[in-house]
């Protein structure tokens, strides 16, 4: 069997989306169809098959996209598990939990440099008149009832307006963008992320938020867009140690933004100050059609981009997809890191579940009850403020991304009447539709470790032990697999 093929001279990441493309179809997960689709339903119909293949989905490129002749869309480029160990330069069948282990030991790393260049490749090509971006982007819509073109893996960068020269304050996240006429788009940010900040303080000075949205980043880029860092961290600073090269920006054309340098295309503008404008349906994260709010709308100034660019984008609707890979780990990862810094008996968190709404969490015990002010703590996290409702609590001897080791702590070490809690009226995430009215809600914790004293056990029982040479076991198993594996694909092409 091949080995994988890795990221370019060693390094742990990519520069760009092309180079990355290298090595997936290098590696079997880059699709390539050059018959002409239809923007509905057929190019609906792969981003809809493609993240459902939760483990190894590949990424899909289209280049013949009827009414968009010449144009070429990217999608399902962090849609699989193994897709993001390549993404990263682990080998693709990296299991999730080892994934998030060798990420969150990367992340420690930060801060990383970045680096600024001229005649940058996302400016290679500038549109300042007649903007059209119907024209300019091949646009599909992604759910049958959504209001619009949705521009759904726009990492959008913005900066704190009363505080420019601050550079770890400027943001890049991951906001849905829908395109509501040739030259302006809308804007769904919300008080609790960090460009509702931005937007917070822009309105009180009644000035109009530059901002610049990326399409097509380079792939770390817009796997730190969807992270839920600290507000004065940079989600720049953070690539170079995920990937081991500092990250290329270029400043904005039309404002002193830093943009990726080797992003596909950015579109460039504002925000209209203090004035609201409908937005939506969209089908969002949980599942569900968000309904039709008033939201910002950015006047577009200018568009740029590199030559055949290549436009992403990324299925969201019901579970599994796109979205609850790019932000599952990068949520897990960023909960862990804050939860270690206070709490370092915490030794792994699994935030995949739409977008965090339920968090399982392992944890020492270190005295009677401490795994309950551990939840107490996550809920407090910038994410866990309103995303994190459900929220479980099993030994540091589970693993979390194994639903037998989970499901068997909640029903041998669960005890409803201690051990479950529900806090009301809390901040919660108004596109959960259990959220009522939008922005409220509950968090419920479920602690399923073992008491620890003082907290009284109602009769000793004693765990059975792991088996140390099992995992030697399984690597021997694992070998006899790839080598059958390889054996009968010979055998079928003789």
């Amino acid at each position: 069997m091949n080995a994988d093929v890795g990221s370019p001279q060693g390094r742990m990441g990519f520069r760009d989306l092309r180079e990355l493309m290298v090595a997936l179809e290098a590696n079997g997960q880059l699709m390539q169809i050059h018959e002409r689709q239809m923007p509905e339903p057929d190019i609906r119909g792969f981003l809809r098959a493609s993240c459902a293949m939760e483990d190894d989905g590949p990424a899909i490129l289209f280049d013949n996209i009827a009414g968009y002749r010449g144009k070429h869309l990217l999608i399902n480029t962090h849609g699989s598990w193994a897709n993001l160990a390549l993404i990263f330069g682990m080998p693709k069948k990296t299991s999730v939990r080892d994934q998030f282990f060798e990420m969150a030991s990367r992340w420690g790393r930060y801060p990383g440099t970045v680096q600024w260049v001229t005649n940058a490749p996302c400016q290679q090509h500038v549109i300042r008149d007649n903007i059209n971006l119907y024209e300019i982007l091949p646009l599909v819509r992604i759910n049958p009832h959504d209001g619009g073109y949705f521009l759904s893996k726009a990492s959008v960068i913005s900066t704190d307006i009363t505080d420019p020269q601050n550079f770890d304050t400027q943001n890049i996240g991951i906001y849905r963008v829908q395109v509501q006429g040739p030259d302006t788009v809308g804007l769904q940010a919300l008080p609790f992320h960090d460009m509702g900040i931005h937007l917070r303080k822009a309105e009180e000075l009644d000035r109009p938020l530059p901002v610049a949205i990326c399409l097509g980043a380079p792939p770390a880029v817009s796997f730190m867009a969807s992270a839920c860092i600290n507000y004065d961290q940079s989600e720049y600073k953070f690539i170079e140690p995920l990937t081991g090269i500092p990250l290329d920006v270029t400043k904005a054309l039309t404002s002193s933004l830093d943009v990726p340098a080797w992003s596909e295309y950015v579109i460039e503008g504002y925000v209209i100050p203090r004035q609201r404008f409908p937005e939506g349906p969209f089908g969002e994260f949980p599942g569900t059609y968000s309904g039709v709010r008033g939201q910002n709308r950015i006047q577009v100034t200018a568009v740029t981009h590199r030559t055949d660019p290549i436009m992403e984008t990324l299925y969201i609707g019901r579970p599994w997809t796109e979205h609850d890979c790019i932000d599952g780990l990068s949520t897990s990862i960023t909960l862990y890191t804050q939860l270690r810094q206070t709490m370092p008996e915490v030794t792994a968190v699994n935030a995949m579940f739409c977008h965090g709404l339920t968090v399982i969490i392992a944890t020492r015990n270190r005295f009677g009850g401490y795994a309950k002010s551990v939840a107490f703590r996550l809920a407090s996290t910038p994410h866990g403020i309103s995303y994190a409702k459900n929220i479980i609590l099993v030994d540091h001897d589970v693993n979390p991304f194994d639903f037998t080791s989970v499901m068997t702590a909640m029903s041998t070490r669960v005890r409803a009447d201690k051990d479950v809690i529900v806090i009301p009226y809390t901040p919660g995430m108004p596109l959960d539709p259990s959220s009522e009215p939008p922005g409220m809600g509950n968090k419920l914790i479920i602690d399923a470790t073992t008491p620890a004293p003082p907290d009284r056990v109602l009769r000793e029982v004693r765990l059975v032990e792991a088996v140390p040479q099992a995992d030697r076991a399984a690597k021997l198993i694992r070998q006899f697999q790839e080598e059958s594996a390889s054996k009968r694909h010979e055998f079928v092409t003789e």
